[in-house]
């Protein structure tokens, strides 16, 4: 059981849910809340005081689409955790595809860039000592159900990786944020299993929370296309074909827990969104290749300086 956890973007939706559930386990003994908001992160401590009866919860200001914020908050951090939960996320705001001091684009930079440099700093500094868990999500090996195809690379070579990076793979036309999405989660998973052999000392778990009702994942969209989002994901909760927000948190608490998930496997639903867990590479054998996994690391870290 691990005592000490940070959990960025903790102050709502699959990040503040996993940190009641894994409040209410025995043994933890404290959570920090990595939140770039100050004043949101302080509403959601106090409620998540109220909801679970324990003062176990820290505030750790960072935010991840900036790495000098990432930096400083690792040093602002007391003390070393045993766990790291790389929740959050999302599809960029309106200007996704604008790019960054570091050469990204701003829906690289929230959802890969700095959960990358985040955990680099921490290793570095020895403030992580035992998993690191990201979340990922279908979308990265294709999704028929919502119209989703799996990333289709002509070389997965770095510099292929790295386009993917600095948006130049996907054109300066492109106005659909999901669209992106996918590749960038895809790319997520692969540096995490290049990432757990280079650190066999630190259990790496990809865990996709499915398609979860109740989450931010959708706010940065336009007003329109957050209508349809959220309307079709109501409909398809009917349906079955998604779950709600603590299911989607309990798959964030069982990989950071349960040592049966293996080091640098992406576990997600084996069919659709929700529904058994299954090991992502038996769907979409690229992920298991090691060389593309090390050429996406490459990659991604040709932006971190």
């Amino acid at each position: 059981m691990l005592k000490t956890i940070l959990i960025t973007g903790a102050n709502a939706g699959l990040g503040k849910e996993s940190a009641r559930q894994l409040a209410l386990q025995s043994g933890v003994k404290k959570i920090y809340l990595g939140c770039r908001n100050k004043e949101k992160a302080i509403i959601a401590k106090q409620e998540l005081e109220q909801i679970t009866g324990k003062h176990i919860f820290e505030i750790l200001i960072i935010d991840v689409s900036d790495l000098d914020s990432v930096k400083a908050a690792v040093e602002a951090l007391p003390e070393a955790v045993e766990g790291l939960v790389m929740n959050a996320g999302g599809t960029g705001g309106k200007q996704f595809h604008d790019t960054t001091s570091d050469g990204v684009t701003q829906v690289v930079a929230v959802n890969l860039l700095g959960h990358v440099a985040l955990t680099d700093e921490l290793l570095r500094t020895k403030k992580l000592t035992k998993v690191a868990l990201y979340a990922g999500s279908e979308a990265a090996r294709g999704v028929k159900e919502m119209g989703m195809k799996r990333p289709e690379l002509k070389t997965s070579s770095i510099d292929e990786f790295a386009s993917i990076c600095n948006g130049s793979f996907f054109g300066k036309t492109v106005t659909d944020a999901t669209l992106p999405y996918g590749p960038i989660k895809y790319m997520a998973a692969l540096w995490m299993s290049s990432a757990s052999r280079q650190h066999p000392d630190i259990r790496f778990i990809t865990m996709s929370p499915g398609a979860t009702t109740g989450t931010e994942g959708f706010n940065t969209l336009s007003p329109v296309k957050q209508f349809v989002m959220k309307s079709m994901m109501k409909v398809m909760l009917l349906l079955g074909k998604v779950h709600k927000l603590e299911v989607g948190a309990q798959r964030f608490v069982d990989g950071l827990q349960n040592t049966a998930y293996e080091s640098g496997i992406f576990y997600a639903s084996r069919s659709g969104l929700t529904g058994a867990i299954g090991d992502q590479g038996l769907i979409f054998s690229d992920l298991n290749n090691q060389t593309i996994q090390d050429n996406a690391n490459a990659a991604i870290h040709r932006f971190i300086k």
